[in-house]
């Protein structure tokens, strides 16, 4: 089975999807939908079995297209969508998403507040008291210095399964003692990592050498078994937004990483993620 994790589609339809910001900052604005159904074609067409859909941050947030894509194809996508951390509803707003519009999850952006422990507030208790209740999986955006919040939630709740997006953003420019606390989450059991954006890390061409080294040090830590893969944007939007088409994602795994072994491919691929998800074989 394979199992895309991360992939980012939307609509140009206000008011039923509106389009607008969400993490402080943030003012990029799409030009064209990016649909489920180019999707769908796409992910065919390379033997893709499942996508997980993420909601964009500039889809506002409203996750409606993400529900409403997955109720179109409930046995083809899975559904994550973004909760306002600043929100004093969200727990309310999390439970409908899940109970009401069928999400698996969420993904929370801390590296987008970097002067709060947004994930930490006070006012977020009770929105984590409900996603534990509601028993989801968490996708977080973060980089190294945002490590300390994740963990505390890992700790907190190890029952939840949790995701490290984009390998926790290594800098190579800083070096691998910098990124040594994305590493350290491998302590909770319950946290895994997401072998994504290999691309956007690296200042080589295909197969990213230079990221290899950090990629190594999060599989052994956390074991092919708490890795999953991800990769972008539907059809035509890869290279629009200089990411590599999906032909290219799949072949870094099955051929650009000489580290791993056949069962390290099988579980990255799509084994990991099946577990995770809970999905049927």
């Amino acid at each position: 089975m394979i199992i895309d994790t991360h992939v980012h589609i939307w609509e140009i339809d206000p008011p039923r999807y509106p389009i607008g910001p969400t993490a402080p900052g943030w003012s990029s604005l799409p030009d064209e939908p990016g649909a489920a159904d180019e999707l769908l074609a796409e992910i065919d067409a390379h033997g893709v079995d499942w996508a997980v859909l993420v909601q964009t941050s500039w889809s506002t947030w409203d996750n409606g297209y993400i529900a409403d894509s997955v109720a179109r194809f409930p046995q083809r996508f899975i559904g994550h969508g973004l909760i306002d951390p600043q929100d004093a509803d969200n727990a309310q707003v999390a439970r409908y998403w899940v109970k009401e519009r069928g999400l698996a999850g969420f993904r929370f952006h801390p590296m987008y507040y970097p002067n709060e422990k947004i994930l930490l507030t006070p006012q977020n208790e009770a929105l984590w008291e409900e996603i534990a209740a509601l028993d989801v999986v968490i996708q977080f955006h973060l980089r190294a210095e945002q490590a300390d919040q994740v963990a505390a939630i890992a700790g907190r709740y190890p029952h939840l399964r949790l995701i490290i997006d984009h390998m926790g953003y290594p800098d190579l420019a800083t070096g691998p003692a910098a990124f040594q606390p994305i590493v350290d989450l491998a302590r909770f059991d319950n946290m895994h990592f997401k072998l994504s954006d290999v691309h956007g890390r690296s200042k080589e061409s295909f197969p990213y050498a230079d990221v290899h080294p950090y990629i190594q040090m999060l599989l052994g830590a956390f074991g092919s078994g708490r890795t999953v893969w991800g990769t972008g944007y539907p059809g035509h939007h890869r290279v629009k937004h200089k990411w590599p088409p999906l032909a290219e994602e799949l072949r870094l795994i099955r051929e650009g990483l000489p580290f791993l072994s056949a069962t390290d491919k099988e579980r990255i691929l799509g084994g990991t993620a099946q577990a995770l998800w809970r999905l049927d074989g």
